[in-house]
């Protein structure tokens, strides 16, 4: 498909009539202040008309060379502005594809255009969803969804990004941006006649204000750092001694053998890591070198890297198994090893090859006790994983998905709030401050949505899109 933005009426005119002359004929007869362009003004002032498709209307038409050589054939449809994708008029030629074909096409459409005078060139990336949020189709919360629709990695990704592009988050944002403007209009009000002394903080409840405010502000930050997850994912480490069954893990949640799994102990001895999707939410697994004490200096280079994977995990995967006729106590070495994790890190102990306990017996308390052999306690472990990621096991229907960049404005936003409250509570004396504060918390809403960001920042965003977005 060849999709063409034109921001002027006059040029989506005259480029149509230069590549379907047959179809602009017969589109003469359709004259209506729709579809007629107004091109001169004869000498009895009488206006000349000429008309473009009808609007979402599917048309059979063929694209020819200048010299009436047959390009291909195929559906023509024509979006008029400013009810289209970018806001402008656009059109869009459905062919039959192939490279070979599409560069034909995208030449025709080039060459005609030169020949008519319209400034038509090849989109830069991003720059149909760049165009559409200049022309107010979309805010940029809503531009970024759509890159993330497309790099959804599933189904529920999928649906938050999707959740994202139809407003449920810019919809959030501002409505909190409309209570902050109407708490700042109360307070510039009070500051611009200090002469009728009231007391602003008791007579329009500025404290109850400000509090549902914050508390509405608390929300959106948790579901943007869920949000977050959804894109992103988060780094899940399985640490251990050697030959607790951390591959079999790996391969369990992953579906596939994606590690080498044997019984001498110490077969890993370098980082693994893969891709996975639980329940709808994207993790990075890595699997690591057993801990252990070691004089083999390969061995010491993967244990090593394991730390450096502990350094920078978001959750921890603790393993342990039974020792040979061990039964309750076969979980040794966990301690140990918890002591080596890093400070702030969630971290679920889990005892693995539960299958090889005798009859009835359980795992110690609060440890996950799972055979990823026979799968018997992984379904328990993933909504225990999920959860210290804080992700519910069932997300909202309302979920949404979001960027870093939107929690990092949010968490400035609450930190003005903070501010203003501390101001708040020393009396009407500091109604400049608290004004002042509430405005930078606005300005950091206006960033998610793209009111209050530079063009270099808007420039980036929209460089990462694909080309035809």
């Amino acid at each position: 498909m060849v999709r063409l933005s034109l921001p002027g009426l006059l040029h989506a005119q005259a480029l149509f009539q230069a590549l379907f002359p047959g179809l602009a004929r017969r589109c003469q007869g359709n004259n209506t202040p729709q579809n007629t362009v107004s091109l001169n003004t004869n000498s009895q002032g009488q206006t000349a008309g000429v008309s473009l498709p009808v609007p979402r209307y599917a048309h059979l038409v063929r694209l020819c060379s200048h010299s009436a050589q047959v390009i291909d054939e195929g559906v023509l449809l024509y979006f008029a502005a400013p009810a289209s994708y970018t806001g402008e008029h656009v059109f869009e030629f459905q062919g039959h594809g192939g490279p070979a074909v599409l560069q034909a096409v995208v030449a025709r459409c080039l060459e005609a255009a030169r020949a008519v005078q319209v400034p038509l060139r090849h989109a830069l990336p991003g720059e149909f969803t760049q165009r559409a949020f200049l022309n107010d189709k979309l805010d940029l919360a809503q531009a970024e969804a759509v890159a993330d629709l497309i790099d959804a990695g599933s189904a529920q990704a999928a649906k938050a990004a999707a959740a994202s592009l139809t407003g449920v988050f810019s919809k959030q944002v501002q409505a909190l941006a409309d209570g902050l403007v109407h708490l700042r209009l109360l307070l510039e009000a009070t500051l611009d006649f200090p002469e009728e002394e009231i007391e602003f903080l008791q007579k329009a409840n500025a404290l109850g204000q400000l509090q549902a405010l914050q508390n509405t502000h608390r929300g959106l930050l948790q579901a943007a750092h869920e949000g977050v997850r959804f894109r992103e994912g988060l780094t899940v480490v399985l640490a251990g001694p050697p030959n607790v069954g951390k591959s079999s893990l790996m391969n369990a949640l992953a579906g596939d053998d994606v590690a080498i799994v044997s019984p001498i102990a110490g077969t890993t001895r370098d980082r693994i890591v893969q891709a996975v999707n639980i329940r709808g939410i994207p993790l990075v697994l890595v699997d690591t070198a057993g801990l252990r004490a070691t004089q083999d200096a390969v061995e010491k280079m993967g244990i090593a890297r394991t730390q450096e994977s502990l350094a920078k995990a978001d959750v921890v995967l603790l393993l342990a198994a039974p020792g040979l006729g061990a039964e309750g106590e076969a979980i040794e070495g966990v301690e140990l090893e918890e002591a080596k994790l890093p400070t702030g890190v969630p971290c679920l102990r889990v005892l693995n090859k539960v299958d090889l306990l005798p009859m009835h017996s359980l795992p110690p308390a609060g440890v996950h006790g799972i055979s990823a052999k026979t799968g018997q306690g992984l379904e328990d472990l993933k909504t225990a994983l999920l959860a210290a990621i804080g992700v519910q096991a069932q997300p909202s229907e309302h979920a949404f998905m979001a960027r870093q960049r939107h929690v990092d404005a949010l968490v400035q936003c609450g930190q003005h709030l903070e501010a203003a409250a501390q101001c708040a509570a020393q009396g009407d004396a500091h109604l400049d401050v608290f004004a002042e504060e509430l405005r930078l918390a606005h300005d950091c809403l206006g960033e998610i949505t793209g009111r209050m960001l530079p063009d270099d920042l808007l420039g980036l965003i929209f460089g990462r899109f694909c080309i035809g977005k």
